[in-house]
């Protein structure tokens, strides 16, 4: 009878155990942004890391290298009608987004493969097309990395840094 009390105790704080971590938010969580700028429907898919402590842009980010621009699953960049962005036609559809980080100049990535795992298996000969902006530095920090679509640009808000590019 004891052994059966000790299984049953086992089992019940297993599932228990189970229960719990099951309702831990995920570090970073699935978003979604949408708007529109010029008639044209944007929206934005991606995780959305927290800073929790760390440096973010040359460390965690590193410079100089493809970043899928969120976490997880590369960000997706959607739009219902062609778009210009920094004086360059995107047309309409479905891209992952990537960026390139640095100081002094980011390049912002439109690439024709929509579903990808990371950057791992980014291809540049696919991408539609490369920006380059300009980083701005933020009067506040911000925790968990956002996208904002305003009436004329598009932010990538994270730490201190926003990387943003204009939309007509």
């Amino acid at each position: 009878m004891k052994i059966l009390k000790i299984s049953l105790l086992v089992v019940f704080s297993f599932f228990a155990i189970s229960f719990v971590n099951a309702q831990e938010k995920p570090k970073s969580p699935p978003e979604k942004v949408t708007g529109t700028i010029n008639g044209a429907t944007i929206q934005i898919n991606y995780g959305s890391p927290s800073v929790r402590g760390r440096k973010i842009w040359g460390e965690l980010v590193p410079f100089n290298e493809v970043w899928r621009a969120g976490a997880n699953e590369a960000t997706t960049f959607e739009t219902d009608k062609d778009l210009t962005i920094e004086g360059l036609r995107l047309p309409a559809g479905k891209y992952s987004f990537f960026v390139i980080p640095n100081q002094n100049e980011c390049v912002v990535i439109f690439n024709k493969e929509a579903k990808q795992w990371g950057a791992y298996k980014y291809n540049d000969k696919v991408d539609q097309l490369r920006v380059k902006v300009k980083p701005q530095i933020a009067d506040s920090a911000t925790e968990k990395l956002t996208y904002i679509i305003n009436a004329t640009d598009v932010e990538l808000v994270w730490e201190k840094w926003i990387i943003g590019f204009s939309v007509k």
